[in-house]
């Protein structure tokens, strides 16, 4: 029985990834430096501010000096907060699906890698901002995925308000990346991925179903994936 959906953010809920990319690309310019999109993909995805712009640095031989290097990442900071408040990047598909959950009483979580700030300042132009029960970040775990921590904690906040504790086959976890599917199958959890970052063929063998949008998803999709 589905009881309880958990949602990755970058790639699943939100494009926050590109407005990351771009705000590091403004800071970048300011050096003289223009990464290429494909390029952030393929070597830089997934650093912490700090870790990219380090990396930056040394492929194109900027020659920051630690504080430079700090002061870059207060800068994109500062930028990716602007263009969150004047972009829209919640994907298609999932406010739909969030009402759907909610309208038939369907716990929510999000376990992401993300910083807590980030997401809320993606999530506070739209109407998801108070949509989830529990919110799991980079600040909550000491092991990021594929590790299960965060999934786990995820299902020990929401199973503090649960008088019948939710157990972790009643869950339905919502991913864009292997890491994060091999992090929800290590917890014992359902696991849907979405196409919105990496093609099919390299998530469909952990995965129990792939799509390429949440607007393909029903109710009966997830609960059936529990049974």
């Amino acid at each position: 029985m589905l009881r309880a959906a958990i949602f990755d953010f970058d790639g699943v809920i939100a494009d926050s990834e590109f407005l990351h990319y771009k705000a590091l690309n403004q800071v970048f310019e300011k050096y003289g430096v223009s990464v290429p999109k494909e390029v952030h993909w393929q070597k830089y995805l997934g650093y912490t501010d700090i870790e990219n712009i380090q990396a930056v640095s040394e492929d194109y031989r900027m020659n920051l000096t630690p504080e430079q290097v700090r002061q870059m990442a207060r800068q994109k900071a500062e930028l990716f907060k602007q263009l969150a408040r004047e972009e829209t990047a919640i994907l298609d598909g999932v406010e739909s699906l969030i009402g759907k959950l909610k309208a038939h009483h369907i716990r929510l979580a999000v376990c992401s890698g993300a910083l807590r700030d980030d997401i809320e300042q993606m999530l506070a132009g739209s109407d998801l901002l108070n949509a989830f029960d529990v919110l799991v970040t980079a600040e909550d775990v000491k092991k990021g995925k594929p590790d299960p921590e965060g999934y786990l904690l995820a299902l020990k906040k929401l199973n503090q308000k649960q008088s019948q504790p939710i157990q972790p086959g009643e869950c339905v976890v919502i991913e864009d990346s292997h890491w994060g599917l091999a992090a929800a199958a290590a917890a014992g959890m359902h696991r849907i991925a979405v196409t919105n970052t990496y093609p099919a063929e390299q998530l469909q063998d952990k995965a129990e179903r792939v799509v390429s949008s949440l607007e393909e998803l029903t109710i009966d999709d997830l609960q059936n994936i529990c049974k």
